[in-house]
């Protein structure tokens, strides 16, 4: 009952568990939480010299939004809008490949293959790999949950792409009966170990409510609210992007 009554909570939680207003506040992210040593540096190449970026989501339930313009207003669609902005006369393209339920080792098992199948003018410049939620749910041991992201990361960098993880989402019912610590622990050092950049989704969800950007507690169901933190999480994500990348986007203007 445990496991069912939190799978529910983090599946409500981006189709729209939220009780604020759509027009309510913005969604600024301090500056810490998207500062990042570690580069992306076959996203700039892929920026500065092929004009194009790929870009290969690599999620669960939560990276996707129910409703009929869904596919739209997801967080990779709006990371792909809000680079383009970023990028003009770069072709930007997001893919997703969402395994739901999937735990790390479950959803790591066929990474090489999976980027060996795509045709070439789609392999990924760049992999987002967002992960963790199922297994706090299912409770993996840490180590097992490590392993599995060493694995994973080695078989996508073997295949050519920068990699970026993504962390697990917040919600403070969540949080009460889930260990979600030994998780966001674990990426953020297995990021660092192979010197890629970390999304911190669930600091920066969290950050949101706690200054009232959004209730993530609250019991009020709105796909409107739902919509527009898929939006603030795709730009939050984009200005990672760019950062890692070290490119300077005005001075590529002023080039083209």
């Amino acid at each position: 009952m445990r496991v069912l009554l939190v799978a529910s909570i983090v599946a409500g939680l981006l189709i729209g568990s939220f009780a604020r207003a759509e027009d309510g506040p913005g969604c600024a992210v301090p500056a810490y939480l998207l500062a990042t040593e570690n580069a992306l540096p076959k996203v700039a190449e892929a920026i500065k010299t092929k004009k194009r970026l790929d870009i290969l989501v690599i999620g669960s339930g939560s990276s996707a939004l129910a409703g009929p313009d869904g596919a739209s207003t997801s967080y990779p669609a709006r990371l792909e809008a809000a680079l383009r902005e970023t990028f003009p006369g770069v072709t930007i393209n997001v893919r997703t490949d969402l395994r739901s339920k999937k735990t790390a080792v479950e959803a790591a098992a066929n990474f090489g293959g999976l980027i060996e199948k795509l045709p070439q003018d789609q392999k990924p410049d760049l992999v987002i790999w967002q992960t963790g939620t199922v297994d706090a749910i299912r409770s993996v041991d840490p180590d097992d949950f490590r392993a599995a992201l060493d694995s994973g990361l080695g078989a996508l960098q073997k295949a050519g792409a920068d990699v970026l993880l993504m962390n697990l989402q917040y919600n403070p019912r969540m949080e009460t009966m889930l260990a979600v610590s030994p998780y966001n622990d674990t990426i953020r050092v297995v990021a660092q170990d192979h010197q890629i950049p970390m999304f911190d989704r669930f600091s920066i969800m969290r950050h949101w409510n706690d200054v009232g950007d959004f209730d993530l507690f609250g019991s009020a169901h709105g796909y409107g609210m739902a919509k527009r933190v898929h939006d603030c999480i795709g730009r939050s994500l984009s200005a990672l992007v760019v950062e890692a990348s070290r490119l300077n986007p005005a001075e590529l203007r002023i080039q083209r």
